[in-house]
Order: structure tokens, then C-alpha cells, then sequence
């Protein structure tokens, strides 16, 4: 028994004394360590939020998705139930001249050119003015020539103003919302042959721009022209021009019927000299007869 003992151990001494046995031993007791730590990971692991579950929400938060300013659409600023139709247009310096014409404005001996679009009811009457879009009032107050004019501040470097109002509902400061009613449609001392009616302007970076263009679109897509300042000012300097033609011809059809009283003076006062002239003759005349009748009356 022993001996077989012996032969064991000289086996396993054997065995341990080749090279290859312990860098063996090192990686196989790796190995398990690193099956049993996996064991482990595995059988116990970590609570990770699940992506696709929905995320839990107070009462506090809304669910809904808010709707950015530059997504709205720009609307017709009058109520829904109003039907309305635009009075007078913007002044586009690519128009016509016809068209041009008809988008001036004419007040106090003055053409200048319509920076924005005259709306009114197609029955004449007043009808409920509503926001074109959403924003905060940054004006609301009583002109003496363009009636109540509010401003919204929209955004995005967008303003827009409601001149000719009969009364308003808002304040300066106030937040309004798209179809919000800001008051009635009213009169104005620039466009009277409009009657009851909103001027409706809309402006880019503080540049006038054609309202009707963008009437449907997002605000995204209101651009200022880089030359509408420029057209504004050929526009406005076509106005006073038309305005200068029109003094020209009425001071000269003043003129005109100034002298024509003159010409009648004249012809009068050659008239009467004629007339005057006429009775000398007649005198003469008599005296002749009177001379010749004395002499007659001597002879005998």
C-alpha cells in the first residue's frame, strides 16, 4: 500500500514540475471565477426603465404636444360667422400701375401707398375683429386718425396691427390666442369710403409685408423682401409725385378761370368804351343838325 502511495505522490510531483501546469491552473481558476460572477450578474439583475413603457405624468403636466408659434397658420383677422372681403389692397411696387392706383391712399391733399389690407363686411356693417395669430399685446389705445389700433407681438421678429377699431377687448400686456375677438370693426379718418372696417397689417423684422401673400401659410414662411424698403420708398416717392401732378393741374385750371374773367373784363370795358363813343357821335350828329337848322332860319 504504501508503495502505491509513493508512486502517487512521485506522480503528482512529476506533474507539477512541468511548466505548462500552473499558467493552466491560473486560467481555468479565472474561468470559473469569471462563470460564477456572470452566475451572479445574471440571477440577480438591475431594474432598467423599460423605453418603450409609457413614462408616469403628475396631474400637473400636460400630455398634450404645444403647438410652436412658427407652426400657426396665419388666418383672416374676423370672426368665423363674419364674411368679409378686402376693401382695399396692399401696395405691391411689381403691380400694375392700375393696381398701384387703387392701393394708394389719399388724405389730406396726400397719396402714400397702403401698407397693409382695408377689410370690411360684405354687408357694410360692423363685424368682430379676431387675432390672426397668437401673441402678447404690445399696444392698445385710441388714435385720433386711425380710431383704436392694437399690436400683437407674435414672434419670431412677426408683429401685427389692427388699425380702425370701434372698440377693443384687450389690453396692453395681455396674451391673446389665435381667433381671439380684440374688438369691433370701426371707421377711420384715412379710409372713409371703407365705411366699418379693419386695416390689417403685417410686418417682418419691422418691414411691411403683403398680408394676403402669406393668409393660410405659417408664420415660418413670412419673409421681408430686401427690397421692400427700397419699393416703399419708390412707392411713396410715386405718391408724392401723382400728388404734385394733381396741385399742377388744379392750380392751373385755377389759373385759367382767373384770366378768362379778365378776358370779359376786357371785352366789357371795350364795350362800354364803344358805347360811350357811340353817344359823342350822336351828339355831333345833333349839333350838325342843329347848326344847319340855324343857318336855314338866318337865310330867310
Amino acid at each position: 500500500m504504501r508503495g502505491r502511495n509513493n508512486k502517487k505522490s512521485q506522480k503528482v510531483v512529476h506533474l507539477f514540475q512541468k511548466r505548462w501546469v500552473f499558467p493552466a491552473l491560473y486560467i481555468a481558476c479565472a474561468a470559473v471565477i469569471l462563470m460564477v460572477a456572470l452566475w451572479f450578474q445574471g440571477a440577480n439583475p438591475k431594474k432598467t426603465p423599460n423605453q418603450d413603457q409609457a413614462t408616469p405624468y403628475t396631474q400637473s403636466e400636460d400630455p398634450a404636444v404645444p403647438v410652436t408659434k412658427s407652426s400657426e397658420v396665419v388666418k383672416m383677422p374676423a370672426a368665423a360667422n363674419a364674411e368679409v372681403v378686402v376693401q382695399k389692397k396692399f401696395y405691391e411696387d411689381a403691380a400694375t400701375e392700375a393696381e398701384q392706383e387703387k392701393a394708394l391712399v389719399f388724405y389730406n391733399n396726400t397719396y402714400s401707398p397702403n401698407k397693409g389690407i382695408d377689410i370690411a363686411a360684405k354687408n357694410g356693417k360692423e363685424f368682430d375683429v379676431a387675432a390672426a395669430l397668437s401673441g402678447t399685446v404690445t399696444k392698445a389705445e385710441k388714435d385720433s386718425l386711425l380710431g383704436y389700433v392694437v399690436t400683437v407681438d407674435s414672434g419670431n421678429g412677426v408683429a401685427v396691427s389692427y388699425q380702425s377699431l370701434g372698440s377693443v377687448k384687450v389690453e396692453k400686456g395681455a396674451r391673446v390666442a389665435q381667433g381671439e375677438v380684440l374688438g369691433k370693426s370701426g371707421l377711420s379718418a384715412m379710409n372713409k369710403e371703407a365705411g366699418s372696417h379693419v386695416h390689417f397689417e403685417v410686418r417682418k423684422d419691422n418691414v411691411a409685408v403683403n398680408p394676403e401673400r402669406y393668409l393660410n401659410k405659417s408664420v415660418a414662411e413670412i419673409k421681408a423682401d430686401a427690397g421692400a424698403a427700397k419699393a416703399t420708398n419708390a412707392s411713396g416717392k410715386k405718391a408724392d409725385e401723382k400728388s404734385q401732378k394733381e396741385e399742377k393741374s388744379t392750380s392751373g385750371s385755377t389759373s385759367d378761370k382767373k384770366e378768362e374773367p379778365k378776358k370779359e373784363e376786357k371785352s366789357t370795358s371795350g364795350s362800354t368804351s364803344d358805347k360811350k363813343e357811340e353817344p359823342k357821335k350822336e351828339e355831333k350828329s345833333t349839333n350838325g343838325s342843329t347848326e344847319s337848322s340855324n343857318s336855314s332860319s338866318s337865310q330867310e
